[in-house]
């Protein structure tokens, strides 16, 4: 007598995945960060605060380093990449005589020095010839840069260094002020996106003929955004979409145009390098628009109107 023919298995359906609750909240908060937490920390903390999902950040800071930390909130956080390419200032110690492992004072020391003969005419000297204005770095281990995927911190956590390129930066000030400790110099730096404060220093140190470490960072600006401006979380003040924008060039356009902004149209190029910060007659942020040879194409073209 025959087997009966087993009955197929039902197929499973698919699950249907939850939808994310838009965001309702849009804007900039300048945030001043307190040492021993990281960026990502921080970004959590806003998330809390709001009760909004979509938040990010523009430019890690070191879980030692403390100030200006621009989060952007909702939609403002598809403007991230610009603000995470305006220029920066710091506030520094740089510790004679001691290298760290990780240039900074969380390290390991590594190696020491006798440096007590330097003087303050000399670390100026150094850095005035070798330190200010477009120069090459190697960024260092412990940075946030990813490298085949992986950031270097994760790789200088497993014992791992890997060969470094050297990425062009520039140094638009470097100023370099005595201190009661003979051995550590103050510093104030200004300079590009992308610039590593601890790899000045230690270079600063290997130049003075010795070695030297980071210790007290602080951001103390970032683009026009500085830390008189900066709050607690708990404290925080939404700027707008267009008021994040404000170190870029703004122009105003009209109904007609605003349509087309609104659709994603390539318009002709405004005068200047761009990109250009678009609003309507109002001040609402339109889009981001940057050059393309003659013509301005939208980078970031925002939503019509605020998600709910």
């Amino acid at each position: 007598m025959p087997m009966p023919k087993p009955k197929p298995m039902p197929k499973p359906q698919p699950k249907m995945m939850a939808r994310r609750k838009p965001a309702s909240i849009h804007g900039l908060a300048v945030i001043d960060k307190p040492a021993g937490v990281t960026s990502h920390d921080v970004v959590g903390m806003v998330r809390r605060h709001l009760n909004e999902r979509r938040v990010g950040h523009a430019g890690t800071l070191d879980p030692d380093a403390m100030g200006v930390l621009l989060i952007g909130v909702g939609n403002a956080t598809r403007l991230l990449r610009f603000l995470t390419a305006l220029g920066k200032t710091y506030t520094a110690d740089v510790v004679l005589g001691t290298e760290t492992s990780t240039l900074d004072a969380s390290g390991d020391v590594t190696a020491t020095h006798q440096m007590g003969a330097v003087t303050l005419d000399q670390a100026r000297s150094v850095v005035a010839t070798h330190l200010v204005g477009p120069i090459m770095q190697v960024p260092p281990m412990v940075s946030a840069l990813k490298v085949d995927g992986r950031r270097l911190y994760e790789l200088a956590r497993e014992g791992i260094e890997i060969e470094r390129e050297p990425r062009p930066v520039t140094v638009h000030r470097f100023d370099v002020t005595a201190s009661p400790d003979p051995m550590v110099l103050r510093i104030e730096v200004v300079c590009s996106s992308g610039t590593y404060v601890r790899t000045l220093a230690a270079d600063l140190g290997h130049l003075l003929g010795g070695g030297a470490h980071l210790r007290n960072l602080r951001r103390t600006a970032c683009g026009s955004f500085d830390q008189a401006q900066a709050t607690t979380v708990e404290e925080l003040v939404l700027l707008t979409p267009a008021q994040a924008l404000r170190d870029y060039q703004q122009v105003e356009v009209d109904a007609v145009t605003t349509v087309m902004v609104r659709n994603g149209r390539a318009l002709p190029a405004w005068p200047g390098p761009g990109p250009w910060v678009v609003c309507n007659e109002v001040g609402d942020l339109l889009a981001v628009y940057e050059r393309d040879g003659e013509r301005a194409r939208p980078a970031v073209v925002l939503p019509t109107e605020p998600t709910e």
